[in-house]
């Protein structure tokens, strides 16, 4: 019985697995469609753009134009600026031509005045307030009072600008200083316009007008 299974039992085919080769004429088919790859890759990189070292050189002079413009040589940066106009970048172009245009502006404004004595800033003050620039008129007076304190000019010329600017209460105590140091800018001030805003406040009348206190009219 035991013996019958055995005989019966399947038998257990091995099958011997063949190493695939590939031939000389495959290989050399892998090869060709390899190089047909890489051809058709490099088909499509965009070419090299001719204009890339003017670029370049373009970027370059403008980013040294704004160093100097920074620094405020604006001659330099002018010089730099005009090379940028030569490139191919429109961009740049354009953006070196608004700079050239603020170069010639600061190149052809007049240097401002070295100020230092108390009679230079008393002069840039007038010429300020006479513009209608109140604020840098009045730091150039205070600057100058503080130089001079005595100066009755300067103190008067405070006086003025605080009429002009409304405020009565600084104008009068201003006024009132410039005459107890020099007792002609009462009769100065009954002629200046500047005081035209002070010309209905009692106060006004009875500093510039002692005498009509002391009459009683």
């Amino acid at each position: 019985m035991i013996l019958l299974c055995f005989l019966n039992a399947p038998r257990r085919v091995l099958v011997k697995r063949r190493a695939i080769r590939t031939t000389s004429s495959s290989r050399n088919s892998q090869k060709l469609m390899k190089t047909k790859a890489l051809k058709k890759s490099k088909a499509q990189v965009a070419p090299p753009d001719p204009d890339a070292p003017a670029r370049k050189q373009q970027l370059k002079a403008y980013e040294e134009a704004l160093k100097y413009f920074q620094q405020q040589k604006f001659h330099r940066a002018k010089e730099s600026l005009q090379r940028v106009l030569e490139g191919p970048s429109k961009e740049l172009a354009d953006r070196a031509t608004m700079h050239v245009r603020i170069c010639e502006q600061r190149i052809s404004r007049p240097p401002a005045p070295v100020v230092k004595s108390a009679e230079d800033h008393y002069t840039q003050g007038v010429a300020l307030m006479n513009l209608g620039r109140w604020d840098e008129a009045r730091e150039h007076f205070d600057r100058a009072r503080k130089a001079a304190p005595k100066a009755d000019h300067i103190v008067y010329a405070m006086a003025a600008l605080d009429c002009l600017t409304g405020e009565a209460d600084s104008a009068m105590a201003n006024l009132k200083i410039a005459i107890q140091l020099r007792p002609e800018n009462r009769y100065h001030a009954r002629n200046d316009e500047d005081f035209s805003f002070l010309q209905e406040d009692p106060r006004f009348t009875e500093l510039l007008y002692p005498e009509r206190e002391a009459s009683g009219g």
